[in-house]
Order: C-alpha cells, then structure tokens, then sequence
C-alpha cells in the first residue's frame, strides 16, 4: 500500500520547517497543530517558542507565516491573537489526499511501525455458570481492541483465562460420580442450534449444581467425599479428570452460543483457563521463595509491598500459597505470566478486567518485576473498566437483586430493535427484520459499552440504545445504509469520483476533514487501548455526513456531472469509513434498514 499522509501530518511538517527556519535553535520545536473552529488548524506552539528565545510572539507568528512554502496544501495563513497561526487547507488539498485514500483498500491506514506481540486477556466466563451482565465490558472491549490491533499489524494472542478450577469441582465431579447420567443429552440435540444446545447445557450444569450443593449441605458424608475428590482433582487422577473434562466441555457448548448472539468470536484454542498452569504453580512458588521476592508468613507464601497497608496500617500481602498448601488466583496469573512472557514471547501483556481487581493486578505486577519476569522490554498493562448501571444509578441487578443473565439482555435488545426495524422499514420481510433486528439490537448493546471510556460506569438504558437519534450505533447504521441507499439511486448513471478541481462546500469540508483523520484516530486507540475515541470519531463522522446530506445535494448536485460525481466519492467514502470503524468495534452495519 502507497502511504498517505494525513493533512495535519503535512501540515506539521511544514510549520515545524518554517519554525525552525525562523529559530534556527528550535528544529524540533512542536508547532501544537490540532484542529480549529477558526481555520481548519491552528499551530499555538509559536507562543512557548517566543517566551523561550525572549521575542515578541506576534512578531515571530509573522515571520514563521512568511517561511510557510507556498504550495498547493495551504490556501491561507493568518496571524491570530498574541500569536497563534491559523490555518485554511486548500479544497483540492483536501479532496486529493481522499482520492488517495480511497484507492487504498486500507483506506490510507498504515500499519503499525513496530508491531510486536500482544496477549490480551479477556472474556472470562467461569465453568459450570451462568454467564451474567458482569461478563459483558470484558467480552466487548477485549473483542475490539484485538480487532484494532490485528488490524495495526500487531500479533495478538487471545487468551480467554476461564474460571475452571476450585473447590466447587470437587462436589460438582463428585456428584456426576454418584449419578452418571446427569449430564447426558437427549437424542434429537445434536439436530438442535447452537442457542438451543447452549440453553440446554446450562440447564443441566444449573440442575446439577443445585442438586450437588443441596447434597453437600445436607449429607456430612458426601461433604467429606467431595473434599476427598477435590485432592484427587489436584493430583490428576484420570477418572477424576475426565468427569471434570465433561463440566468443561458442557460449559463450552453454552460459552460458544452466548458469545455467537454476542457477534464475538471465542476459539478454542484460545480458552486457557486457570486449570492450564496448574503443572508451573509449584515452580513459581520455588523461584519467588528463593529469590527472596516471597517470603513465609504463617505458613503462607506471602509478598509485601512497603505501600500497600490495610486500614490498620499492617501490611496487606499477595498470598501465592495458602498455609494448607492450595494457591490461588495469585499463584495462576504469575504463572500466566511467566508462560505469556517466555513461551509465547509477548512484548505486551493486557488484563481487560473489571476495576475492583486493580490492586490485585498491582501487586502480581509488582511481584512479577521483582522476579525479572517483567522487564523493560515487556509492557503490562491492565485495562479496568466501570460498572453497568441501571436507571437507579446502582450496579445492574434483576428485581430480585440478581445479576441479569447476559443471554436474556440481548434477547431484549433484539427484541426492541426487532420493533425499530419493523416500524422504520415497513417493506421488510419478518427473515429479514429478524435479521437486521440482530445486528441492530447486538450492536446497541456494544456501542453503548465502547462509546464509555473504559474506566466509567455507565447506564444500561435499551431505550436510548436502540434510538435512531443520538450516540447510537443505529444512528450511525442508519447513516450507513442511507449512503449505500443514495449509491443503489445512482446506478450506472454516476459514478464516485474525486474531482480535486471543484471548490468545497463547508458541509464538504468539514466531511472531508473528518475523513482524513481515520488512519490517526486508529493510531491513537492502538496507543492507549481505548476503543471509545473509534466510537466518538465514529459519530462525529456520521453527524458530518447527515449535516452534507441535508445541506449538499447528491443525485440532484446543482453543480452538473462532475458535482454529482464528487458528492457520491464523498458519500461511497464515509461509507467504507464507517464500514471499516464499525467492524474494528465488532458491530455490523446492514446495507438496508
């Protein structure tokens, strides 16, 4: 792919020249361009430059204008206040650098410069539950931020790290044990769906824990029996494993279909849960304990840290192993760490997981450095994201005080975009409303959550989800399939093609701005992982184009052909743009709706 520049990239090189053309001490003086309401760009960085050098800001702006070169980029410079540059780019600057773009199947988006290796931590369902509201941030934003990455070019690798091991296996396998027949499937089931089969497993795994957990408090003597299988659990025994196995893969069939009305791709090679480093627990207690990192405290491998104390000023330690032996969740995730780092030779690690695990995160990054597990040469991360709230600002529950099943809150998005679709789009079939009502509604749901930047919570508010107005993904669909509408229009009557020679309206200007910062936008979120400036670049995009389509006719262009043409490249672009974006968050756009 050919590189295209951005215009403010140009631009930023050019002012940095004339900068240091007129200081020649400051060639690497920052111009500070960003965009304007006064011009299309305004470089501010004139007035540190002259308090540095003792001049005259105002005077220095001049002369920086006057080294400006005059080339076909910039159409006018104007000195502003105390010295600020304003900055107007020429139409035929802006519809070229388009052109550009569009002939890139990339649409002008380089890949990264450096990329490397991520793994990416994420969408952590736990084995024989329910999967719940609280599943959803994980799922969706580690979804879009593999997306972006693997795009940028980076190498990532998922790792679905699934809750699979604990105590409870040892009443759950024992149970199975003692009724074997549990977790068989009816004969036509293997003819059913993927949500049917999913429903079914996690009515069987829902029924025999229930009756398991009834038994185990109830029956003294089968409370000692799953206490014992649980030991045989840890030692591998063969019977023992191979009934776990069957928890798991039961798990697997509901996991897949949640995620498949999720629109989330979950592969199996990529669920690692806590059971996979089960065989390096043992080593890493031995490397931290000789090393000094971890010490003995009350039969417990304990790490302290000299800034982390309770509320009773004693010190609140990372216990890796238990006094009685057993690990936990400390122990597993510096043995993911130790396998991310040296099997699978990351040079950055990612945790998308909620925000009240972030001092158990600090403390396992810190022991891991003070091991030498992480170095300057890997990059951990940990992206905590906030709470769904309901419309009582309180952490989303059922009426009952239950956390929502995650299946029964998209049915409910499908459901009300079923009833958007049907009455915005009247000549659809029921397949195809259905289908769109799908991507509609799972796409609102998504939206919602990646427009919040990761660390706020936010209001889980189906009405406003679904709303065709708004920061809605509908509102952006809506826009896409009203552009792929106006190019079915066109036909073979016009094509989209960019005429740089034609002067810009300002809805085309501003449309046309907005577009060439797609590829730095990208570049932005796979910088800091936050998949909410997609989302907000996103709309702002969309709010452009309705502002274009209500001011700058299309078809009916009074401009003649050439017009007409122009106008349809500026909508076939915004189109692949939005397309593109859209995908990168995990959410379809329908050519109809």
């Amino acid at each position: 792919m050919a590189l295209v520049p951005s215009l403010s990239a140009s631009l930023q090189q050019r002012v940095s020249a004339a900068l240091a053309a007129a200081v020649p001490s400051a060639a690497d003086a920052d111009p500070l361009l960003r965009r304007s309401d006064r011009a299309d760009f305004q470089a501010n960085g004139v007035l540190g430059l002259a308090k540095r050098h003792k001049a005259n800001p105002r005077e220095l702006a001049t002369q920086v204008a006057a080294a400006l070169p005059a080339d076909d980029v910039i159409a006018q410079i104007e000195v502003s206040g105390p010295g600020f540059l304003n900055i107007t780019v020429a139409d035929a600057a802006i519809t070229a650098n388009l052109s550009a773009r569009a002939a890139d199947e990339r649409l002008g988006v380089p890949y990264a410069d450096n990329p490397g290796t991520t793994v990416i931590d994420y969408a952590q369902p736990n084995v024989a539950k329910e999967m719940h509201v609280g599943h959803l941030r994980s799922s969706v934003i580690g979804d879009a931020i593999v997306k972006i990455l693997e795009f940028g070019g980076e190498t990532v690798i998922r790792r679905h790290h699934i809750g699979d091991w604990g105590t409870q296996f040892g009443m759950l396998i024992q149970y199975l044990m003692e009724h074997p027949h549990e977790l068989d499937h009816d004969a036509d089931e293997a003819q059913a769906g993927a949500e049917a089969a999913g429903e079914a497993s996690m009515s069987r795994l829902n029924r025999l824990y229930k009756a398991s957990r009834a038994l185990f408090d109830s029956d003294p003597d089968f409370k000692d029996r799953a206490r014992r299988r649980v030991v045989d659990l840890q030692a591998g025994d063969p019977q023992t494993l191979a009934l776990w196995q069957k928890f798991v893969d039961e798990s697997k069939i509901y996991f897949y279909s949640v995620y498949d009305k999720l629109d989330v791709e979950i592969r199996d090679e990529d669920i690692v849960g806590e059971s996979a480093y089960n065989d390096m627990l043992v080593e890493t207690c031995k490397l931290l304990e000789e090393s000094g990192v971890a010490v003995r405290s009350n039969g417990a491998l304990c790490v302290f840290f000299d800034d982390i104390k309770g509320k009773d000023g004693e010190p609140v330690p990372l216990i890796v192993q238990k006094a009685d032996g057993g690990f936990g969740y400390a122990a597993t995730d510096l043995s993911a760490i130790r396998n991310r780092v040296f099997a699978l030779h990351a040079d950055t690690l990612l945790y998308v997981v909620d925000a009240r695990q972030a001092l158990h995160f600090r403390m396992v990054f810190d022991t891991a450095r003070r091991a030498g597990w992480l170095n300057d040469e890997v990059t951990v991360h940990h992206l905590p994201f906030g709470t769904i709230l309901g419309k009582d600002g309180k952490p989303f529950k059922t009426r009952e005080g239950e956390s929502f099943r995650l299946e029964d809150l998209l049915d409910e998005a499908i459901e009300r975009a079923a009833a958007v679709v049907r009455e915005k789009s009247q000549e659809l079939t029921e397949e195809e409303i259905a289908e769109r009502a799908a991507e509609v509604g799972i796409g609102a749901i998504k939206y919602a959550d990646l427009s919040t930047s990761l660390g706020r919570d936010y209001v889980f508010d189906l009405d406003r989800m679904v709303s065709l107005s708004g920061d809605t993904s509908v509102y952006l669909q809506y826009a896409y399939a009203r552009i792929r509408s106006i190019l079915r229009k066109a036909g073979d009557a016009a094509r989209p093609v960019a005429h740089p020679e034609l002067p810009l309206a300002p809805a085309e200007r501003q449309l046309g701005l907005l577009l060439d910062e797609f590829a730095e936008t990208l570049a932005q979120v796979r910088e800091v992982y936050e998949p909410h400036r997609l989302a907000s670049y996103l709309y702002a995009l969309a709010s452009a184009y309705t502002t274009f389509y209500d001011q700058c006719p299309v078809l009916k262009a009074e401009g003649g052909p050439a017009m007409v043409e122009n106008r349809l490249f500026l909508c076939d672009l915004t189109a692949r743009t939005l397309h593109q974006g859209m995908a990168l968050l995990g959410i379809r756009t329908p050519e109809r709706l």
